[in-house]
């Protein structure tokens, strides 16, 4: 049987070949690809001539297509679409590819190669592209142990693969809780229930082949059930199953992972010389340290608490005057909240949601794309990984630039959240190589034939993972390891972030936010309504937000927990965390921190590129606009095309002539005012 990923691939655009695919593939795809990058390693390491820029860091550049070609589309599949067969094939493979790493990034006589060459950088003449590769590749070996030796090479090895090991498992207990739980409602039930609401909770039970109605624990259904559920017992019931993902006892409890997890990242920083992991991961950031973390977080508690403190008083005046007595607990502040802006603001939900269709939403993303950048988008009709996932080849002045692909709505198998990831990067080593890049989110489906209906916080999503795309597909460098989002964690969630202004232009949503049946554009009192009310709740938001980034900050800057939940605890209360706001993600299912070292002590970084994505959008309203196009080209001379060619904070003042402080980023928040 031929295997489909170990051909090449004469579809549109060289995509995957998704329909040829099978699960059966990807074992011995994945051993082959993995035999044929161990030849080519062997080929690098052993060649008699001596190391040039070509034979060593070009040549490692090249290496692993095949090992790309299996995983790729695998990582993708087991993403959005989870089987068992497929989470067996991740368990597998995890180990696997960790001990590949260390046997790429600790072997001593390639380490020798990029040494030698590190040393003689001055008289190779390499461009300040080259010498960036170069200077990153080095880095990259010895941040992974390249110079340890003995027992202590022997052990970081060791530790890798757990850890490897160790965040596939926690990725499945918590998918595992998250489709496992339901809860069904009677008629009932649904009393005061938005017909949105009760239409996707339709839609939930027929996919698990109920009759009647559903929760689960999407946040595309859960958050607007809590939001306008007007039993409280029910709310509670929901609110504690969703925060109790990876925390329910047995196979699926993550508690023992997060502890394990813990504890081997600072071993793998003290056998790398490092006093603990955070200091080992921010050296490479733009935070540089836990102390300058800290200090940032810390400036936007202070007014967050306040302001969230105020709210609070306010909620619980309400609910007692419905007759609930006692304090107002987590799962009634939505609720609360809702009724709190539908008086305060003259503006609900329900009144928005008709305007914001997912394929406006889609064009109006690609819309701003198009007035910015130049870029246009033309609908594909090509096979992908899912019925429900959709393709547009994206081109300017008729060239092609990328295929974007948009993989929208909630399933029971897909991971939960939002990510943009990349197919197939951009680079011009191989040849001039367009991305493929992917936006997965998690709304939820419509009934068939009904319009895919968005809350406010879903578009800023859909705006904000496009923002990641746009990053991807403007990229232009010659090397791989700097294309597109390959930059310093905390700079990563620039471009996204900066991108989500633009879904408040009005002139934007004028154009695009056009009722679901009638087809008229949002009336101004609303769109007045709606951009005044975006403020709204902004201490909640950010103390759930900041008490998170603390808690992981906290868990790595000095000695590893031996009860993170009880480390957990602490922080909490140091911080005098409020009674009803819990942490956005709670230990147990904080997957950002645990299913792998991503955001591992750098959950911070969406608030630190905050401080420069408000700044950066200060920028275009100084210049005269948020379409000016001087603007937008120094945006992507300077940030969206370079990828990681400089140092993120170079990149910026080469976009801003300076960097920003956090005082835009409390204005952005309407924190600014907070006594």
């Amino acid at each position: 049987m031929t295997n489909p990923l170990l051909t090449a691939w004469n579809t549109p655009f060289e995509l995957p070949p998704f329909a040829d695919i099978k699960d059966a593939h990807f074992a011995a795809g994945f051993e082959k690809a993995l035999a044929t990058a161990r030849a080519e390693l062997t080929a690098i390491t052993e060649n008699p001539d001596a190391p040039t820029f070509s034979n060593t860091i070009e040549a490692l550049e090249l290496m692993g297509e095949d090992m790309h070609k299996v995983l790729s589309p695998f990582y993708t599949l087991a993403g959005v679409d989870s089987t068992p067969a497929r989470e067996e094939l991740q368990r597998e493979f995890s180990p696997k590819l960790a001990a590949w790493g260390s046997e790429v990034m600790m072997n001593r006589a390639l380490f020798a190669r990029v040494e030698a060459l590190w040393k003689d950088r001055e008289t190779l003449g390499l461009n300040p592209e080259q010498l960036r590769v170069l200077e990153l590749h080095r880095r990259g070996f010895v941040r992974a142990g390249a110079q340890l030796e003995g027992a202590d090479y022997e052990r970081l090895k060791e530790v890798k693969e757990r850890l490897a090991v160790l965040g596939t498992q926690f990725t499945q207990n918590l998918l595992a809780d998250e489709r496992g739980w339901f809860m069904e409602l009677a008629e009932d039930d649904l009393e005061g229930l938005p017909d949105f609401v009760i239409a996707t909770a339709k839609s939930a039970a027929e996919e698990k082949d109920i009759d009647g109605h559903v929760v689960t624990l999407s946040r595309s259904l859960i958050v607007p059930f809590l939001q306008f559920s007007p039993r409280r017992d029910l709310r509670e019931k929901a609110y504690l199953a969703w925060t109790a993902r990876g925390a329910n006892g047995g196979e699926t409890d993550n508690r023992d992972i997060a502890t394990e997890t813990l504890a081997l990242r600072e071993e793998r920083a003290h056998l790398l010389g490092y006093p603990d992991f955070a200091a080992y991961k921010l050296e490479t950031e733009m935070a540089k340290t836990p102390q300058a973390v800290r200090e940032l977080l810390l400036q936007v508690w202070e007014p967050a608490k306040a302001q969230a403190d105020l709210d609070a008083e306010k909620l619980t005046k309400m609910m007692h005057a419905d007759g609930v007595n006692g304090d107002l607990e987590a799962w009634d502040w939505r609720y609360y909240s809702e009724k709190r802006r539908a008086a305060e603001h003259d503006l609900e939900e329900t009144a928005l949601k008709p305007y914001l269709q997912l394929d406006n939403m889609i064009d109006a993303a690609f819309d701003c794309a198009h007035r910015l950048f130049g870029l246009q988008a033309k609908p594909l009709d090509v096979d992908l990984h899912h019925p429900d996932a959709r393709a547009w080849e994206i081109t300017r002045n008729g060239k092609h630039i990328a295929v974007f692909i948009g993989d929208y709505f909630a399933r029971g198998g897909k991971r939960s959240g939002a990510w943009c990831s990349a197919l197939r990067a951009q680079q011009k080593l191989g040849g001039d190589i367009r991305p493929h890049v992917i936006n997965v989110c998690n709304f939820a489906k419509p009934a068939a034939g009904q319009p895919a209906l968005l809350s406010y916080d879903d578009a800023r999503t859909l705006f904000h993972e496009f923002g990641h795309a746009l990053h991807q597909m403007l990229s232009d460098v010659t090397y791989e390891t700097i294309s597109g989002t390959s930059v310093a964690r905390d700079f990563v969630e620039l471009p996204s972030q900066l991108f989500e202004h633009w879904l408040e232009v009005p002139e934007v949503l004028q154009k695009h936010a056009l009722h679901a049946e009638t087809g008229e554009a949002m009336p101004q009192d609303l769109l007045d309504k709606m951009l005044a009310a975006a403020t709204y709740d902004q201490g909640f938001a950010t103390v759930e937000y900041v008490a998170s980034a603390l808690v992981d900050l906290e868990f790595h800057n000095g000695p590893a927990p031996a009860d993170p939940m009880a480390k957990q605890a602490k922080v909490l209360a140091d911080l005098g965390m409020p009674h009803a706001i819990r942490m956005r993600h709670a230990t147990p299912h904080f997957a950002h921190v645990f299913a792998g070292d991503g955001y591992s002590s750098a959950y911070y970084s969406y608030m630190w590129s905050e401080v420069m994505d408000a700044d950066a959008f200060a920028a275009f309203e100084e210049a005269g606009g948020a379409f000016d196009p001087d603007t937008a080209q120094r945006l992507e001379d300077h940030i969206l095309s370079t990828g990681g060619s400089r140092e993120a904070d170079v990149l910026y003042t080469e976009f801003r002539g300076r960097l920003p402080g956090v005082e835009a980023l409390l204005k952005g928040r309407g924190l600014d005012k907070v006594a």
